[in-house]
């Protein structure tokens, strides 16, 4: 069973960065591209970043030059470096993965984690 796990959410002021984890275990973790949406409270889930199997990079057009998405397939991990947290980047931030990048893209991805909160607030 595909377990995905989410972790590094928290407080911070604007300005501030966070660093997300998402770990994966029971499946090939290179296999999979992987992503990031979020979703705050009365919005629509959003693409934050991707990243496919070969490390090509996608990002929403609300965080390119702010956020990093990259993967370590030693750990069976990826990440999400957020820096310049704005107020509007307060969200339950979600982890997915799927073989193919176009569903992960979309949201259509098969494999989800729990989702953790980042909140940016002074």
């Amino acid at each position: 069973q595909v377990q995905l796990v989410e972790s590094g959410g928290g407080l911070v002021q604007p300005g501030g960065s966070l660093r997300l984890s998402c770990a994966a275990s029971g499946t090939i973790f290179s296999r999979n591209a992987m992503g990031w949406y979020r979703q705050a409270p009365g919005k629509q889930r959003e693409l934050v970043a991707a990243i496919s199997v070969g490390g090509s990079t996608f990002y929403g057009d609300s965080v390119k030059g702010r956020f990093t998405i990259s993967r370590d397939n030693a750990k069976n991990t990826v990440y999400l470096q957020m820096n310049s947290l704005k107020p509007e980047d307060t969200a339950v931030y979600y982890c997915n993965a799927d073989r193919g990048l176009s569903e992960v893209v979309r949201g259509d991805a098969y494999y989800w984690g729990q989702g953790t909160q980042v909140t940016v607030s002074s």
